[in-house]
């Protein structure tokens, strides 16, 4: 039942209003997932900044945590900037190090603190809520870049929190994002089979598995066209997902069709939903909108 929706300029030089767009398509999805909201935007920056969102809790002393962290990483790399907006810490660091080795620096300040995202494009912003709760606290409408994905949640299983909404960063792989409307029914196994090397699991939602599962192939050498359609053979369950990368967008539908997923292509944009009326919502009258067909994969990338 949850809403899945991305765009993609493909002439954008990162200054398209990717958040508006986003936000348009999502409200009209509103109805599929009033749980949660979330989109995760990639900014098209070209300054070789890292920029972190880092949940700092649930709640507490959210500014005493800041300043902690900031004295735990100052070793890795130079704090350029730095804010707090609710428990969302956003930095821009100039970092060259393990991406890993960062997060896991991060996350040491407490057991609920956790990286939401990470990359030199991508910045993840999520709450529990409505896409209207989104925009009123993070203004997702003024930011702007190349192309997004977002989802809205019906928690069919998990808890409602931030941790468990989408999208969902790859910890450890920057820039890469996944949303996710369905069930992936080999999850348990998936799970257990990475966590046997060591790979951390921040939820009991089963959509994380996709992004851990694309981060592993991509580290292989696969490229995000190999590695979706893989996972057409490995993950097994009814669904349809995104997933973006600082230069791309894609998806992937499972071999039995059964989720819901329309897409459309133009000179200038892709655009990609659950329904179509989110599509109509963000370029009404756009035209040449399809249904995706079963096992289908499309990636796109900026030109």
């Amino acid at each position: 039942m949850c809403g899945i929706i991305g765009f993609l300029d493909k002439q954008s030089d990162g200054t398209s209003p990717v958040g508006n767009t986003v936000l348009t398509m999502l409200n009209a999805l509103a109805c599929r997932g009033p749980d949660s909201a979330g989109v995760a935007l990639y900014t098209g920056s070209s300054n070789g900044h890292t920029v972190l969102r880092v949940k700092l809790g649930e709640n507490g002393d959210f500014a005493g945590r800041r300043e902690s962290i900031a004295e735990r990483i100052q070793g890795l790399g130079t704090i350029l900037d730095s804010s707090t907006t609710e428990e969302y810490l956003r930095l821009e660091l100039d970092f060259q190090g393990d991406p890993k080795e960062l997060s896991a620096l991060i996350e040491t300040e407490a057991d609920n603190v956790e990286v939401v995202s990470m990359g030199n494009a991508l910045e993840i912003v999520k709450q529990v809520g409505s896409p209207e709760n989104l925009e009123q606290t993070h203004g997702v409408s003024r930011i702007t870049g190349t192309h997004g994905i977002g989802h809205t949640r019906l928690s069919t299983e998990s808890r409602v929190d931030l941790s468990h909404s989408q999208p969902f960063w790859a910890h450890g792989m920057p820039d890469l994002a996944v949303v996710h409307n369905g069930h992936i029914t080999n999850y348990h196994k998936l799970r257990m089979l990475y966590e046997q090397h060591g790979v951390r699991f921040y939820t009991d939602n089963d959509s994380e598995v996709i992004g851990v599962y694309l981060a592993d192939r991509l580290s292989q050498g696969m490229s995000l066209q190999e590695a979706l359609t893989a996972s057409l053979d490995d993950l097994d369950g009814s669904f349809s997902y995104l997933a973006a990368t600082r230069n791309e967008l894609g998806f992937a539908k499972d071999r039995f069709a059964l989720k819901p997923l329309l897409f459309t292509e133009t000179d200038e944009t892709v655009v990609v939903a659950t329904e179509e009326i989110a599509i109509e919502n963000a370029f009404p009258g756009i035209g040449g909108v399809r249904e995706a067909q079963a096992k289908e994969v499309q990636v796109w990338r900026l030109n």
